[in-house]
């Protein structure tokens, strides 16, 4: 981070001149940092409970938030009632996706929504999806939340549970 830092003081009297954006110069800067790993362009085609499909293509233009849950996590429960509340709100710009991380079957699924009044699309871990979840990274525990921009970049990934709060921290309202 220090050799990142002294090469933009270095380049900065000299880029300054020409009104460059600070992403300007770190686009610029990046062949210099070997250590620098460009990430991947997500891709994703997800089938959810109720047959809708899901890709890169047709979430773009909406934040896409992408939680990765289990029936018998405590924490992904807790956090379900700020998801139902956001994607609410906030429908028209946000797409949540839960991805339940489990072999289950679709009667407990069901049973689950109703309980917790869940209004945003659930994907279920079976033999459509379980080879799609692996686009989204490793994922190392539950609950995992990942939020994308709306033009598919990853802005922030969240292991434990997730607040309102947090999503707001990241999601600009549309105004």
């Amino acid at each position: 981070m220090k050799k990142f830092l002294i090469i933009l003081l270095l380049i900065s009297p000299i880029h300054t001149s020409q009104a460059l954006s600070i992403t300007d110069i770190v686009d610029w800067a990046k062949p210099l940092m070997p250590w620098y790993e460009q990430q991947p362009e997500l891709t994703f085609e997800l089938i959810d409970i109720k047959g809708n499909v899901f890709t890169e293509k047709n979430t773009e233009g909406k934040y896409l938030v992408v939680n990765f849950w289990a029936t018998w996590c405590t924490p992904c429960l807790k956090e379900i009632p700020a998801f139902v509340k956001f994607y609410k709100e906030n429908s028209d710009h946000v797409e949540i996706l839960g991805l339940d991380f489990e072999p289950v079957n679709i009667e407990i699924i069901n049973e689950f929504i109703e309980r917790f009044n869940i209004n945003y699309p659930i994907i279920l871990y079976d033999h459509r999806n379980d080879s799609e979840y692996s686009n989204f990274g490793e994922i190392l525990g539950m609950p995992t939340t990942q939020i994308y921009s709306p033009e598919g970049e990853l802005l922030q990934t969240f292991m434990g549970e997730v607040t309102i709060e947090d999503l707001n921290k990241f999601i600009i309202p549309i105004s």
